[in-house]
């Protein structure tokens, strides 16, 4: 069965991983449980702080975690300021972002993946805040301000926060089909907005 990871850390924001979760999870449930495996992982399996305080307790630590991902989920928050610089969250992220499928970064998430230089000349989303910091680290990445998400190969990055559940469903087409992401969209009750929706949020 596919394997779909979503990396966590101290100070992750909640939506960012929360949705994408949801997303998964919920159309995995509609088919039996037989589409994916949706785990939560992080540098230790012990108890995480959110933004705002909610605790969570991710399912594995990087030392246990299954070793073949097929799809990686990076979400943001500001506990990405820091931990996109901590070496065992690079040392584990380069070798899952060389060899997942699909890689789908969400909000701030993009630090990660820029640290990496997986977003050099990549076209990249990220929340509104954050394009600044991230061609700080990468002034090669290509900025894409007027999209809600975009994808650029095997990567998906989106704007800030609940973009990241328009994003999942655009990966979910991707590996189950249309048909499922609409029948999840219909159960989750979700109007799906699509990339090209501008604002001045992303």
């Amino acid at each position: 069965m596919k394997k779909l990871a979503i990396m966590l850390f101290e100070q992750v924001e909640v939506l960012d991983f929360a949705g994408p979760f949801e997303v998964f999870s919920v159309a995995n449930q509609l088919h039996d449980y037989n589409l994916f495996e949706v785990f939560t992982v992080s540098a230790q399996n012990t108890c995480l702080t959110t933004v705002n305080g909610l605790k969570v307790i991710p399912d594995y630590s990087f030392a246990n975690c299954p070793e073949n991902i097929d799809y990686l989920v990076v979400p943001g928050g500001d506990g990405s300021r820091e931990a996109h610089g901590d070496v065992v969250y690079q040392h584990w992220l380069s070798a899952r972002l060389k060899t997942a499928e699909r890689v789908l970064s969400i909000c701030s998430g993009a630090r990660f993946l820029a640290s990496l230089g997986f977003l050099n000349r990549k076209a990249f989303c990220t929340h509104q805040g954050v394009y600044d910091a991230i061609l700080r680290i990468d002034p090669e990445a290509i900025p894409h301000t007027d999209l809600r998400y975009v994808q650029d190969g095997k990567l998906i990055s989106a704007g800030g926060i609940s973009a990241g559940i328009d994003a999942s469903f655009a990966l979910l087409e991707q590996i189950g089909s249309a048909h499922i992401a609409k029948e999840t969209a219909k159960y989750m009750e979700y109007h799906r907005q699509p990339a090209n929706v501008s604002s001045h949020w992303c």
